[in-house]
């Protein structure tokens, strides 16, 4: 008689996982106890100021914690509260965001102010949905003043949210289409009170711990229910589309002096670097010719091209700048759209990054 084929041996069952929600309590009590101090965030048992909240989030929008620490305490010894700011000149605020690049967000922080010191008597709404209608306010600024200033049920979602929540349950679609259900996901884990708290803690936890690279596991308070971890494959969490090359666009800057200043105008409102001070520039452009950048220049003059490239990069594309210097014998003439600055007081025009670049090279200013 036949032998019966033996049966396979069994895979034993995958332990069942630990529903993240029951580590609630673990990830509050870990942020009460490891929480970052920063200048913006309420101490514990205080109540968090609006504005700070607001103008910390604005800020820290495509940039770094260090790199907003100084120009925040700068805004708020400057303009303690949303009324000094609504109040302030735009070309001031321009002046001191320099550097922090995004000045769209600048323009629309003032326009924020402004509406909310003029129409709304200086008060923040408390709701996400209102918070949405104020300008350069979307829906993670809108969540994070909800949630962090007013304890509203709701949780702002940033990249360090994105990826303790992509690990948690090591979901496999690429980031960029996968930002929806995360945030969804998120909102599913939100406790029953300390929304702000909450929400901070994902912050703080993705930022110390769920690090992009060489995450600390064992210190996770979500360790025991995270996928990611589960799996070995922490690092491969969230899945990332294939960067795509920036274009490469070229350009020209005219450092023209005389009488020991420099000529610098305002570029227009609307478009990159909207509002802020440059030397006088052509277009940026894929197919700029550079032997023909002359006929850009702001004044008649002897103007020389400065041996090598001003090389910046912006969100959508990189940039290389030729630079050409002129000097012109004094009293400096009038140039239609431009200004003559002293170079003593150059620093204080806050010229963006690319023009302080434009500067340095042309040996305007030392860094």
């Amino acid at each position: 008689m036949p032998r019966a084929p033996a049966k396979p041996p069994e895979t034993p069952p995958e332990k069942p996982r630990l529903d993240p929600r029951a580590l609630l309590a673990e990830l509050v009590a870990w942020y009460d106890r490891r929480r970052r101090d920063l200048p913006w965030r309420a101490r514990p048992g205080e109540r968090a100021d609006p504005y700070a909240v607001w103008l910390s989030e604005i800020m820290l929008q495509q940039t770094t914690v260090e790199a907003v620490k100084p120009y925040f305490d700068a805004f708020l010894a400057r303009w303690p509260n949303v009324e000094a700011l609504a109040s302030a000149p735009l070309d001031e605020v321009m002046k001191a965001w320099a550097g922090l690049g995004y000045y769209a967000r600048a323009r629309n922080l003032h326009a924020c102010a402004q509406q909310l010191a003029f129409e709304r008597g200086g008060v923040f709404p408390k709701e996400e949905s209102e918070l949405l209608s104020l300008p350069g306010v979307g829906p993670y600024t809108a969540a994070a003043v909800a949630a962090i200033a007013f304890d509203a049920p709701c949780v702002a979602v940033d990249g360090n949210v994105e990826r303790v929540v992509a690990r948690l349950f090591a979901v496999d679609k690429p980031l960029r289409e996968a930002k929806r259900q995360l945030r969804e996901t998120a909102q599913t884990l939100l406790p029953a009170s300390r929304s702000g708290d909450f929400t901070q803690a994902l912050m703080d936890l993705g930022a110390t711990v769920c690090t992009p690279r060489g995450p600390r596991c064992d210190l996770c308070p979500f360790a025991p229910a995270c996928a990611a971890a589960r799996r070995g494959e922490t690092e491969r969490f969230p899945v990332k589309a294939p960067k795509l090359a920036k274009p490469l666009r070229r350009g020209a800057a005219f450092v023209l002096t005389s009488g020991g200043a420099a000529l610098l105008r305002t570029r227009p409102m609307r478009g990159l670097l909207g509002g802020m001070s440059e030397f006088p520039s052509t277009p940026f452009r894929v197919d700029f010719d550079p032997s023909r950048a002359r006929v850009h220049a702001p004044a008649a003059a002897r103007w020389r091209e400065l041996p090598g490239e001003v090389e910046h990069v912006f969100t959508h594309f990189s940039l290389r700048l030729t630079i050409f210097a002129a000097t012109l014998p004094p009293p400096p003439p009038d140039i239609e759209n431009g200004r003559w600055t002293p170079l003593s007081r150059l620093a204080e025009e806050g010229l963006p990054t690319l023009m302080r670049k434009v500067a340095v090279r042309a040996g305007l200013i030392v860094e």
